[in-house]
């Protein structure tokens, strides 16, 4: 043996390796997969406890994507960790704004951040949209905002941003209100948690090749 096995095996034996650290705990269907590849992603089990769901956000997100639902990242890090072929299978596609010279300009101009202008260039698209925020507290704040005036009305907020400022409070406007979300609460996330939660809804819905 050369010590090597194909990606689908490690996969499979870090899932098992979850599924025996977290001790045959139980999850509300669908759940489950959502947290176990967050702890996949970060080898971090406090996600088993902080990870918040909103009543039936799985269901929501997986009627949005079935539908053909657009995700928008707020980093393009977040944006190329999305499975675009598991996207399209569905007719779906991923977004980011934060490159857009127009957004920069505007948010220069505005004297905000390129954050918040993406929220509100992401709330003028049609059809079912899935907010993927792991970077900028602005960018919930933005999206909590518009909600609330009705500008949009989003699928799901996967709100993990991750740092110290506005962090915590900008996840807390979306607990226990009416709009679906998937948060981490606390200061814990990041771009690779926005990613990986929507893996695990679209890895619900589509079979992956080569697994």
């Amino acid at each position: 043996m050369n010590g090597f096995k194909a990606p689908g095996a490690i996969e499979k034996r870090s899932f098992a390796i979850i599924e025996e650290e977290l001790g045959g705990r139980a999850f509300p269907e669908g759940v489950g997969e959502v947290i176990k590849r967050v702890i996949h992603t970060t080898a971090d089990f406090d996600y088993a406890e902080n990870l918040a769901f909103s009543p039936d956000a799985v269901a929501h997100a997986k009627a949005a994507l079935q539908a053909g639902a657009t995700v928008v990242t707020d980093t393009n890090m977040a944006l190329a960790g999305i499975s675009k072929p598991a996207l399209a299978a569905l007719g779906g596609r991923a977004v980011c704004f934060m490159a857009d010279p127009e957004v920069a300009a505007e948010a220069k101009a505005r004297g905000v951040t390129r954050a918040a202008v993406s929220m509100e260039r992401a709330a003028k698209l049609e059809g079912a949209v899935i907010f993927a925020i792991g970077n900028a507290p602005t960018a919930l704040l933005r999206l909590h905002k518009l909600a609330e005036e009705g500008a949009v009305s989003p699928a799901l907020v996967i709100g993990v941003p991750v740092g110290f400022v506005n962090v915590v409070e900008a996840k807390e406007l979306f607990h226990g209100g009416e709009t679906p979300y998937i948060i981490a609460r606390g200061r814990k996330g990041g771009s690779n948690v926005a990613a990986a939660i929507v893996n695990a809804l679209l890895y619900q819905l589509v079979k992956r090749e080569g697994f």
